[in-house]
Formats: structure tokens, C-alpha cells, sequence
């Protein structure tokens, strides 16, 4: 045996059509006592609050980006100059290390055959005073 479907009753154009004026009628109805009560000054007031308010979050939400942007870039500027520090204490240490006396007069002796002088090669220069010179 087979199995037996009942369909409902389609609904009529004429019901839909009356739903539609009456959503309309009520929407109308809604909008006229939306701009009534927008000329009253209470709810004016209130929606200058809301406008301020909504505006100060917007205001709020920008200060806090920009704030995040700018602890970024400082974070990566902190870096490099760490980093630039290292390099300058690293070069300090080298400049120390080739201008170490003994090194300075290993190198004079080797390249250039320099010697320290003996007393006997030394020879002082008297000054001489200012007012001699004319």
C-alpha cells in the first residue's frame, strides 16, 4: 500500500498583499512617531550624547593604535641602538688592543727597524723664552 500526502492550501495573492500594506502602514506609523519624538528636546539631548560618546570611543580606538605603532617602533629602535652599542664597545676593545703600547713598538721595530734610544743618543733642547726670539 502506498502512502497518502495532503497537501496544504496554497495561500491566496490577496492575504500576502494585505500583509504587505499592513508591515507598511506600521512602518509608517513607526517613522512618524520616530521624527515626533526627535523634535522633542530630551531626545535631542540624547542623541548629542550618544554622537559625542560614539566619537570618543572612535577617538579612543585611533589614540590606542597609534599608541601600539609607536611602542613597536620603539622596541626596534631600543634594538639597534643595543645593537650599535655592542659594535662601539667591540670597537673600543680592538682600538685598546692595536694601540697597546708593546704592540705599537713591536710594529715600529719590525716594519720601520726602529730602536728605543740609548742615554748617550739623547739630547736635550733648552727653550727658549719668548722674549728672545725676534
Amino acid at each position: 500500500m502506498g502512502a497518502v500526502a495532503i497537501e496544504q492550501p496554497v495561500k491566496t495573492a490577496k492575504s500576502s498583499k494585505r500583509r504587505v500594506r499592513e508591515s507598511v502602514a506600521t512602518a509608517v506609523r513607526l517613522s512618524r512617531q520616530v521624527f515626533d519624538a526627535l523634535g522633542q528636546k530630551q531626545v535631542m539631548i540624547s542623541l548629542v550624547l550618544v554622537a559625542v560618546l560614539v566619537a570618543s570611543a572612535i577617538g579612543v580606538v585611533a589614540s590606542v593604535h597609534q599608541n601600539r605603532d609607536l611602542f613597536n617602533t620603539l622596541a626596534q629602535l631600543q634594538t639597534k641602538r643595543d645593537q650599535y652599542h655592542r659594535e662601539w664597545s667591540q670597537l673600543l676593545l680592538e682600538q685598546s688592543a692595536l694601540s697597546a703600547h708593546g704592540r705599537v713598538e713591536k710594529l715600529a721595530s719590525e716594519r720601520f727597524g726602529m730602536v728605543v734610544p740609548g742615554r748617550e743618543d739623547i739630547v736635550l733642547v733648552p727653550m727658549m723664552s719668548p722674549s728672545s726670539v725676534h
